[in-house]
């Protein structure tokens, strides 16, 4: 699998010294269109939560076994790309939103959790969504340079 060797290829030899090669580490604001990008190049499993509690006390262990029986779309916690998708799907502007609003992700655990079929570990990232009472949806867009970086 090409994730795989991404993975294998990154510096470091723990999950905290791959992670802090690409720019994750615990307490570090990150895009979510990034995450997804890394998430799916390097093959790391991607959590979003939305109760700070949650993500500070539980491994995604845990929380899986915990919420196994929730749908998925009513769980305090879903994938990064499953939300991402799911949004797109239900609200054709959000690309443009995020261009505009990049929606930063405050990265609470790095680890490792079994794969889907539980025969290996995989490297794992769980995030805090900002509260909406904290974004500031007042501020100006960040603006591009010519070449489209901010």
């Amino acid at each position: 699998m090409e994730s795989n060797a991404a993975w294998r290829s990154l510096p470091g030899t723990t999950i905290l010294e791959k992670c802090a090669s690409l720019g994750i580490a615990c307490g570090a604001q990150i895009d979510i269109r990034d995450l997804d990008k890394t998430g799916r190049r390097y093959g790391i499993s991607i959590f979003l939560f939305f109760e700070r509690d949650l993500v500070r006390t539980h491994t995604i262990e845990q929380v899986q076994e915990e919420y196994k029986g929730v749908p998925e779309f009513e769980r305090p916690y879903i994938r990064v790309d499953r939300f991402l998708a799911f949004t797109k799907k239900n609200d054709p502007s959000f690309e443009q939103t995020l261009r505009e609003f990049p929606l930063k992700i405050e990265i609470a655990f790095i680890g490792e959790m079994r794969s889907a079929d539980g025969s290996r570990l995989v490297p794992c990232v769980s995030g805090l969504m900002p509260f909406l009472d904290e974004l500031d949806v007042d501020a100006e867009p960040p603006q591009m340079n010519v070449q489209g970086h901010l």
